[in-house]
């Protein structure tokens, strides 16, 4: 007898998010995911979290995501996410615009900078939370390499904090990357598993 999935629920795990690539880790993990997006203002939680240090600030993110998502569907395991990005302390966010992207990239070009990726889970009134951190150093650029960066990503240097998507064309841009490769991505996989798999919800 074939095993479809190892995931032991009779739910999907919900993912608290609109992300497509997150979504796709974990179906690629073979688990059965609902998308749920929260229903929260990102920027409006980070002013209410008072000046927390990044990593705190990005626990604190996932948490508000999976809350709001665990209030509306209760019954099943749902997870939340978040990714900040860190630079020398500062905190960089999506870049509302092209102009704002090269901005973005010319302040990380030659430097080494932090994505830290939180995920908070919740099952009742049970939470766990965790935080991993990569570090990516990208190439020096001069304006007409961050130019022609741009002009390959598209619309694309407007979805993700750094401007840059690792697992397109966005890997050019980098000489050094320390940190699992889901981590960059915005979901630490394998520290996530093993936390459902010590909650007994895998076979394996």
């Amino acid at each position: 007898m074939t095993l479809a999935s190892p995931w032991r629920p009779a739910e999907p795990l919900v993912l608290a998010s609109g992300s497509r690539t997150r979504r796709d880790l974990l179906a690629g993990a073979s688990l059965p995911v609902e998308a749920v997006p929260a229903a929260i203002d990102e920027r409006a939680a980070e002013r209410q979290a008072g000046g927390l240090p990044p990593t705190a600030l990005a626990l604190h993110l996932a948490r508000a995501k999976a809350r709001d998502v665990a209030g509306r569907r209760p019954g099943p395991i749902v997870v939340g996410a978040d990714q900040v990005l860190e630079l020398d302390g500062a905190i960089l966010h999506k870049p509302a615009d092209r102009a704002a992207a090269a901005a973005h990239l010319a302040r990380l070009q030659g430097r080494t900078h932090a994505l830290h990726s939180a995920v908070v889970l919740i099952r009742g009134e049970a939470e766990d939370g965790f935080v991993e951190t990569a570090s990516l150093t990208m190439r020096a650029l001069d304006e007409a390499g961050i130019d022609a960066y741009l002009r390959c990503a598209g619309d694309a240097v407007t979805a993700s904090v750094g401007a840059y998507q690792l697992e397109g064309v966005g890997i050019h841009l980098f000489e050094r990357v320390e940190g699992a490769h889901e981590t960059i991505l915005g979901l630490p996989l394998l520290p996530l598993l093993a936390r459902l798999r010590a909650m007994g919800l895998l076979a394996f």
